[in-house]
């Protein structure tokens, strides 16, 4: 007699199980496609022991370089079946680091889009360790992933499973150099997605819509708390603001995961030709601060609030509840369950409430480390007096009096002007309270006197006072509501604030900006 399911059952045991219990439900709508559970089990099984088949063991990592699509869905999770880990990157980046990427991870299978195989044909050389190129239409030299999976069973396959093998790859952004691979267990991504379930109010019939893409974290953390509890998901190719509101409506959507640039579009849209969203039950924003103004936007049209996380792929969450949003609004909450935080100054001394300093992680959810990368795992870690390991985040925030946490900028993107730590955050929460400011990012420039000062760069709204706006003004506002060593230098307006593709705002781009020139 088999001894599946386990008694503490890993993901794929779970999805194998939703087949056979949930087997009619819908899984999966992606291009008004649609999968059942059966249907989205057995294609993911069939995939995985066409993997194995063709040469790839347990633990061969596999590169994924594709679009929202269903053969990407497959692809991710039959991968996770096989005991594959699989690397999806960005689609956004370079050819070189995408060869660069790849490469440290030492991939054995990659799948690619129809859309991308010239870019990726061009990279064959720097990917030499290869075994199966996989792509959804025939070509020459390439897989279909129809051709892999045929013929193949539809049962889990043995591929000897174990709880602390990787299960996939994500790599971080990165700002110079190779970017870090930040590395997932098979128990961290299990732990991981149980733990946000309950944060983030997922349930049997949760029906999420993802419009990032689904390489993203953000998109990994909808889609495992989805399929974790059986729900479906329901799949955007790219984001679009009246789509995503039509599809809520036709499809009852009870739960989304986006960026805040992502919810301000879809605001416009609703307030210009509202659409029916009361079946939307939890919606999580991250990946940037979500200000003020916005946040209680988001509670003036959508009756379930916003739940805003803050958190690092590496392993670091926390929640703020839309119970406790009133009176808080720039707080990001508690951590998670299970999980603990701690902020120390720079003599590593824990921090008093309302005094910032770096915040620190541990909890069950925390990555085992970087892919390949001892050191920077090291750098990542703290010891505290007791022998505890925390990992840090890089962050500078705070505690307030009742345990809520306020994230008040990046370590990185402090200013240190006149001896003065500044906190662009700070003043980016003041500069957006101005009714004619859309977007805001303030930067530290060049100082002769003070050795760095903070620069304001903003995307005026043209609609404000019949677009009788000037970055002067807005300057002498905030100016005005800012501290004495707060203030800024200048104000330059800017038509749209560079961003990556989960819309976090690009700051190193608009540091160059500002860079040639040296302010008083």
């Amino acid at each position: 007699m088999s001894n599946f399911p386990a008694a503490s059952p890993l993901l794929p045991e779970v999805f194998a199980l939703h087949g056979k219990w949930r087997a009619s439900d819908d899984a999966v709508v992606c291009r008004n496609e649609r999968r059942s559970w059966s249907e989205f089990v057995a294609g993911n099984h069939r995939f995985a022991h066409g993997l194995r088949a063709h040469g790839l063991n347990t633990g061969d990592r596999i590169g994924v370089f594709m679009s929202n699509s269903l053969e990407m869905l497959t692809v991710l999770f039959g991968s996770m079946a096989a005991g594959a880990v699989s690397v999806p990157l960005n689609t956004s980046v370079s050819d070189e680091a995408i060869a660069a990427m790849f490469a440290d991870a030492d991939i054995k299978a990659l799948a690619v889009s129809e859309e991308y195989i010239e870019r990726l044909e061009k990279l064959r050389s720097n990917l030499d360790g290869t075994i199966v190129w996989l792509t959804p239409k025939a070509r020459a030299g390439w897989t279909t992933i129809e051709a892999l999976s045929a013929g193949q069973p539809a049962s889990l396959p043995d591929a000897k499973l174990t709880p602390d093998i990787a299960l996939n790859i994500v790599y971080s952004s990165g700002t110079t150099g190779l970017p870090k691979g930040i590395m997932h267990t098979h128990r961290g991504r299990r732990d991981w997605a149980y733990d946000l379930c309950i944060a983030l109010r997922y349930h049997g019939k949760a029906r999420t819509l993802l419009t990032l893409g689904l390489y993203s974290n953000i998109s990994w953390v909808a889609m495992l708390c989805t399929l974790l509890a059986g729900g479906t998901l329901v799949v955007h190719p790219r984001f679009d603001a009246a789509a995503f509101l039509e599809t809520v409506a036709s499809e009852r959507i009870t739960h989304t995961a986006m960026v805040p640039v992502q919810y301000q579009r879809v605001i416009e849209v609703q307030e210009q030709s509202p659409r029916n969203i009361a079946s939307m039950q939890a919606m999580m924003s991250c990946g940037s601060p979500l200000h003020e103004r916005l946040k209680k936007s988001l509670f003036r049209n959508f009756p379930c609030g916003v739940i805003e996380l803050f958190g690092l792929t590496e392993g670091i969450i926390t929640t703020l509840d839309p119970e406790d949003a009133e009176g808080r609004w720039a707080s990001v909450g508690k951590p998670l369950i299970g999980t603990d935080i701690c902020l120390i100054d720079d003599h590593n001394s824990l921090c008093a409430p309302n005094e910032p300093g770096e915040i620190l992680s541990r909890g069950r959810i925390t990555m085992p480390g970087y892919w390949n990368r001892a050191s920077a795992t090291e750098d990542a870690r703290y010891v505290d007096p007791s022998g505890e390991v925390w990992i840090r985040s890089g962050d500078i925030g705070y505690l307030d009096s009742e345990g809520f946490l306020y994230v008040v900028d990046r370590k990185k993107d402090m200013i240190l002007s006149g001896g003065q730590n500044i906190y662009p955050q700070d003043l980016e929460s003041v500069l957006m309270r101005h009714p004619g400011v859309l977007e805001a990012a303030v930067v530290g420039a060049p100082s002769e006197r003070w050795g760095e000062t903070p620069v304001a760069l903003v995307v005026l709204d043209d609609t404000h006072n019949d677009g009788e706006i000037s970055t002067e003004e807005v300057l002498r506002w905030a100016n005005e509501r800012l501290g004495r060593q707060q203030r800024l230098t200048a104000c330059k307006p800017i038509g749209e604030l560079p961003r990556n593709a989960n819309g976090k705002i690009l700051k190193r781009e608009l540091r160059k900006s500002v860079a040639d020139e040296v302010w008083s």
